[in-house]
């Protein structure tokens, strides 16, 4: 009787829940350089692959993007990066340094 009670519990709160809309991705993708001791060049090519993400990767609006990785290896500049929407944002600060994660509370009761 306690599991339906508990299944029951559930499904209501499941039913009546509202997703957060936080858009948080990471991307990788790669441009060609020609020269990668050319500093113009780079930031030109950089700038060229944060632009193509936004216009033909993602189809949200970021107001963060955090580039987290860039290597020259041949003639190719591959760059991974972070973008967020708002919430994303917020979500991504909430979980850097000097906050803690929230702790998950498991006691003996609770059985899936």
């Amino acid at each position: 009787m306690r599991r339906l009670a508990a299944a029951a519990g559930a499904a209501l709160l499941l039913a009546f829940a509202v997703p957060a809309a936080a858009f948080v991705v990471e991307v990788t993708t790669s441009v060609d350089v020609n020269d990668a001791e050319d500093g113009s060049q780079l930031k030109t090519a950089l700038q060229s692959a944060v632009d193509n993400v936004l216009h033909e990767a993602i189809a949200f609006r970021p107001t963060l993007i955090v580039l987290t990785h860039a290597v020259v290896r041949g003639n190719r500049l591959y760059v991974r990066m972070v973008l967020a929407d708002e919430d994303g944002e917020q979500t991504f600060n909430d979980l850097g340094p000097g906050h803690e994660a929230p702790a998950a509370s498991v006691t003996e009761e609770t059985q899936l």
